[in-house]
């Protein structure tokens, strides 16, 4: 008998703490907290705006990256252009590799 309630609590806890650590069990301890994003309405629309918030934040990252990069390719491109001529032969042929 004590071997086999050893064996239930061994088995017991490890799933009990899997299923704490899982994201199931994290959202039936915010839950049973009363922090459900599924509650009340103003909840969900507060969710809702501060992912609207965050989202947009990153768009607007994105785009000054965007922008960076484009002025990156645009002085690469003036620095090629400015230096194609050092890359003629006398006869007026390109180098090739």
């Amino acid at each position: 008998m004590e071997d086999e309630l050893a064996i239930f609590f061994i088995f017991g806890g490890g799933a009990a703490f899997l299923l704490a650590i899982s994201p199931i069990g994290r959202a039936i301890a915010d839950r049973i907290r009363g922090r459900s994003v599924g509650g009340g309405a103003d909840e969900r629309v507060r969710y809702l705006q501060e992912t609207h918030d965050s989202l947009l934040e990153e768009v607007d990252g994105m785009r000054r990256e965007i922008g960076d990069l484009q002025e990156r390719v645009d002085f690469t491109e003036r620095l090629m252009a400015r230096d194609q001529d050092k890359w003629r032969l006398k006869d007026g042929s390109d180098v090739q590799d």
